[in-house]
């Protein structure tokens, strides 16, 4: 059984210490992606517009905090549903030691296996989670479950590392 089976929340810290936000949300990103704030967008109704992390390389600094979109449960909607663009979606921006259900990413041709401990980094383009690989300049997340194969949006139980 997975932690996804578990809980129906994306921040499962029994008691978060991060910040929730409202934000626009653009493209079609699941609950457990990592977002940042689209560049040379004005806000909307006081919110931000918000897309899936994005930079020059996987594991590149942030732009800014990391954000995790969550589910909406206010607008029925659970773990599982992905947003649509222009859509208001609830985000967490995550302290260090707060537990999340993050996504992994199906990387093609590989196992994927994940093991208790491992450092996880941002994959940049999806917002998902993939294993650490070369020099990274940003290391946020460690995995607390173990996971093998992971198929597309696997959520797992992390923790944020800052």
């Amino acid at each position: 059984m997975t932690a996804a089976n578990t809980y129906n929340t994306i921040v499962i810290s029994p008691n978060p210490k991060g910040r929730f936000v409202d934000g626009i949300i653009s493209g079609t990103p699941k609950p457990g992606t990592v977002m940042q704030v689209k560049d040379a967008t004005e806000k909307v109704g006081g919110n931000f517009t918000y897309e899936a992390y994005s930079r020059d390389a996987d594991g590149n600094r942030p732009k800014g905090p990391i954000a995790v979109l969550c589910e909406d449960h206010l607008q029925g909607r659970t773990i599982d549903d992905a947003y649509e663009t222009g859509q208001v979606g609830n985000l967490y921006f995550p302290l260090p030691g707060d537990e999340l259900l993050m996504i992994l990413q199906d990387v093609a041709g590989t196992g994927d296996d994940h093991t208790i401990g491992e450092i996880l980094i941002v994959d940049s383009g999806t917002g998902k989670l993939i294993v650490t690989t070369g020099s990274p300049e940003s290391e946020p997340f460690v995995c607390l479950e173990t996971v093998t194969d992971p198929s597309a949006d696997t959520l797992a139980h992390t923790m944020f590392a800052g």
